[in-house]
């Protein structure tokens, strides 16, 4: 008999264990001696895979130009590769593209155009704009036909909208490429997948350069959730601003209450100059979101830069049993050396956030910018680094996982 204790909680015996091994080994004696169901066959396990694939495997449907720089890929699953669907999303997230070049594997966060619910016609949506010195916008941009297979990751990133942190409306910050995941906004809300309020404020040149515009325009018309307002900075046109995103062009628009939140996606330049904006106003921490995606930081623009980027060092790279040195100019992340010598490195967002490329600092310094080092503080304490953005101040050895990705 079970024992109780003074709580009158029932207590095993040796016996009561003795007899409980006994009986579960009678059970497996008289099992059917088939082969193992699939894991893949239960249906838990299966969902989890098709909404969370290491790889999917997708081919170019339908290319877009908006202007000799930028284009539009819609992409779709390709079946005879092994991806039968796509993968659902939040709006605001990202996948990462995992080219080929030259023999040499590199990886870039793009992110999605297109809406959730798209993913059920098979469509997924990534805006392309050619980057100065950038080796994946143009090799896609200039290599990218019809039919084109395309390795892509699952869907990544946290710059969604999420209810129990951000407001009711959202003013959202977009300039140049970044308006890509603002279309995505904009079509869940329409769409009805999503329900806040947006507000977009969108800094262009021109109006011929505020891509999707008119589509988010239209939507607009039809959903008062929707409020676009396109800011121009070289020309000036009816129902537009003119100018840049100020604190003051944000309170024009946000809610009188004071009660939203501010996304911002756009090159680093935008957020430079909007974050000092918007550090007038007063709003919280925890309401002020941004997308950083690529590593095009310039280290020698930020005052607290001790190096010199006239200088190159050398990078000693350890990857389970092997080991290389190569090259690394001052004012070049570790992982761009990595790309640029052939080394296939861990990457993700490349912003610093994801801690997909999370490597163990072996010796040497190295820079990293404060306004993206997203590493825990157990990671500084003992010498953990993201080689995304981290800049060397002297020859430097690392110890960097191996992708687990098989492309």
């Amino acid at each position: 008999m079970m024992a109780k204790n003074s709580n009158n909680v029932k207590k095993f015996s040796r016996a009561d264990f003795l007899k409980l091994v006994t009986n579960r080994l009678k059970a497996v004696g008289v099992s059917k001696n088939a082969p193992t169901k699939d894991l893949y066959a239960y249906a838990p396990n299966k969902l989890a895979a098709e909404l969370h694939p290491g790889v999917q495997r997708l081919k170019v449907k339908e290319i877009i130009s908006h202007s000799p720089d930028m284009k539009s890929f819609v992409l779709e699953p390709d079946a005879a590769k092994g991806t039968k669907k796509l993968a659902w999303f939040s709006a605001g997230q990202y996948i990462v593209i995992r080219l080929d070049i030259d023999g040499k594997t590199v990886s870039r966060p793009y992110s999605i155009a297109s809406s959730p619910r798209d993913t059920l016609d098979g469509a997924l949506r990534i805006t392309v704009k050619r980057v100065e010195d950038g080796i994946a916008s143009a090799y896609i941009l200039d290599h990218w036909i019809q039919g084109t297979a395309v390795v892509a990751s699952a869907p990544l990133g946290d710059f969604t909208y999420e209810p129990l942190r951000d407001a009711k409306t959202v003013v959202g910050i977009a300039g140049g490429s970044g308006i890509t995941p603002f279309r995505a906004f904009a079509k869940a809300i329409f769409e009805g997948d999503e329900d806040f309020c947006l507000t977009l404020l969108y800094g262009s040149r021109t109006l011929g350069d505020a891509v999707f515009s008119d589509e988010i325009a239209e939507m607009a018309k039809t959903c008062p959730k929707i409020k676009l307002v396109n800011v121009l900075s070289e020309e000036t046109a009816t129902d537009c601003e003119h100018g840049f995103i100020t604190a003051a062009l944000i309170k024009k628009y946000a809610p009188e209450s004071g009660d939203y939140s501010i996304f911002l996606c756009g090159p680093q330049a935008m957020y430079d100059f909007a974050d000092k904006e918007i550090a007038t106003l007063g709003i919280r921490r925890k309401f002020v979101r941004h997308e950083l995606f690529g590593e095009y930081f310039h280290p020698e623009k930020n005052a607290d830069y001790p190096g010199d980027t006239e200088k190159t060092y050398r990078l000693t790279v350890r990857i389970a049993d092997t080991e290389q040195t190569v090259d690394c100019p001052a004012n070049t992340s570790l992982l761009r050396a990595m790309e640029a010598a052939g080394i296939h490195a861990p990457s993700d967002c490349r912003s610093g956030r994801c801690g997909w490329c999370r490597s163990q600092l072996i010796s040497g310094e190295v820079y990293v910018p404060e306004s993206v080092d997203g590493r825990r503080m157990a990671d500084k304490l003992y010498g953990y680094i993201h080689p995304c953005c981290a800049f060397p101040l002297s020859d430097v050895t690392i110890n960097v996982p191996p992708t687990p990705y098989g492309v």
